[in-house]
């Protein structure tokens, strides 16, 4: 009679113990999700923006392209006979900036 007492014992802090030890693992696996989920959004805010650079970039460099083609129909640069010298001469480049 004693011994199974003891044993009764023994499994009731077994139990215990192993009840604990499961709400902590519980409890640890609820964090890391949480964390998972904090960066997954932290990540599609950063995806978001990142998306938005890119339209606002790509619609500069429409912009751009659409500048220099305009300025290509007048640039003396362009149209000079001599625009296969590799240093432009420099009043050819000062008419060509804007002033």
């Amino acid at each position: 009679v004693f011994q199974s007492h003891e044993e009764d014992d023994r499994k009731v802090r077994r139990r215990e113990k192993n009840r604990v030890a499961a709400q902590r693992s519980r409890k640890k696996q609820t964090q890391k999700a949480d964390k998972l989920h904090e960066e997954y959004e932290s990540l599609e805010q950063e995806n978001t923006s990142l998306k938005r650079e890119i339209g606002k970039l790509t619609d500069e460099m429409k912009h751009l392209s659409e500048v220099l083609k305009d300025h290509e129909k007048v640039c003396p640069l362009l149209h000079c006979t001599m625009n296969f010298v590799t240093v432009p001469r420099p009043d050819a480049l000062t008419s060509c900036l804007p002033r």
